[in-house]
Parts: C-alpha cells; structure tokens; sequence
C-alpha cells in the first residue's frame, strides 16, 4: 500500500514599497522583514529620481525601479514590470500620486497606504507631509495618530486596517505633532503590514 507524501510549499510574499521621499518608513518595512519567513520586500517603487528612499534602499541591498507619472499610469509599462518581481502585495508610504485604477483592480485588497492623521479625519486630495500637522494644529486637536487603510480609488477613502492614537499638548508645535506620530509610524507600521499578510 502506497503512502501519499503532501509536501507543502511555502510561498512567501513578495513585497513591493512605493514611495516618493525620504524612505525613513520604507527602511524601516525592509529591516522589519529582513529575517522574516513570510515577506520578502523585492522591490522599492519611487516616482522621483532623487527620492532619498531610493539611496536607503541601494544600502540595504533592495532593487529600485523609478516610475514616471506617465508609466505610472500605463498598465502596459507597469504590470510587466511588478511582475519582473513577482510582486503581490504592495504598500504605499510616502507615495504621493494617485494609484491608478487598474493597479487596485489587479491587486485588490493587496494595496495599503499608511496616512499622518486619524482617518476621515485631514485626508484627501492635498493633504500629506507637513500640511496635515499643520491643519491637525490649527484645529486645536487633543490626540492625532497614524491610519493604515486599503487603497481605493479615491484618495485615502479606503476601508481602515488600524489607527494608533497619540494626546498632544496645546503646546506641541507642528514639528512635535509631526515627531510624536511619525513614532507610531515606525512602531506600528510594519506590525500592521505583516498582520494583513497573515491574514491573506
């Protein structure tokens, strides 16, 4: 009698980081993964040549590919190109361009973005970076705090994964708002990240 021998195959998930700047949270997702079992971050994604993110991830040995607006948007140039890397998840930090209709089509529910405010809250079109401080300051808020959401096609209106919190002071300046939860960003985003994958 003849036994039957199931072999699992264990397929990680490889990771694409799309981003625009400095790339402190994309370093951060990359050394987070860097022993990980499940994740594999192949590939950083920059629609700037100069993006500082691009120089961080040459150092910790991660391939980069820089996308125009215009390959952005041609799923003709885009596709071939995650596909090179076999990429099947994807995560937004720092990315300002809108993501284009067919990358979520083809990806659904493996797009995420990290946004600096609690979601609905100072979000949309506009609102990134500095200028989301500066509005949480100007309406006197008591907490603020980092949203991770699944990207849809319009602008940061996507169903929310999780929300970290954080008091401010009404003497915090826009600069200690910014400091305070960019923490969260780089404690809790990738903890986020691979609890979306387990969950896959």
């Amino acid at each position: 009698m003849q036994t039957k021998v199931h072999l699992f195959i264990h397929k990680m998930t490889k990771l694409a980081v799309f981003v625009s700047g400095s790339g402190s949270n994309c370093e951060n997702i990359i050394r987070y993964f860097q022993a990980s079992e499940d994740v594999d971050v192949v590939l950083v994604v920059s629609n700037k040549p100069d993006a500082y993110a691009l120089v961080r991830a040459a150092n910790l040995g991660v391939p980069s590919e820089v996308v125009s607006k215009v390959k952005l948007n041609d799923a003709a140039v885009l596709m071939p190109l995650l596909g090179k890397y076999g990429v099947d998840f994807i995560v937004l930090a720092g990315f300002l361009p809108l993501v284009p209709d067919f990358l979520i089509d083809a990806f659904p529910r493996r797009i995420i973005n990290i946004h600096p405010a609690l979601l609905p809250k100072y979000g949309g079109k506009g609102m990134w970076g500095h200028r989301v401080h500066e509005a949480v300051k100007a309406a006197g808020e008591t907490e603020t705090g980092m949203t991770v959401h699944y990207v849809t096609s319009v602008c940061d209106s996507g169903e929310i994964i999780a929300q970290y919190k954080v008091p401010l002071s009404p003497d915090d300046t826009v600069e200690d708002i910014e400091e305070k939860e960019h923490k969260l960003e780089m404690e809790y985003f990738p903890k986020v990240i691979e609890t979306v994958i387990q969950q896959l």
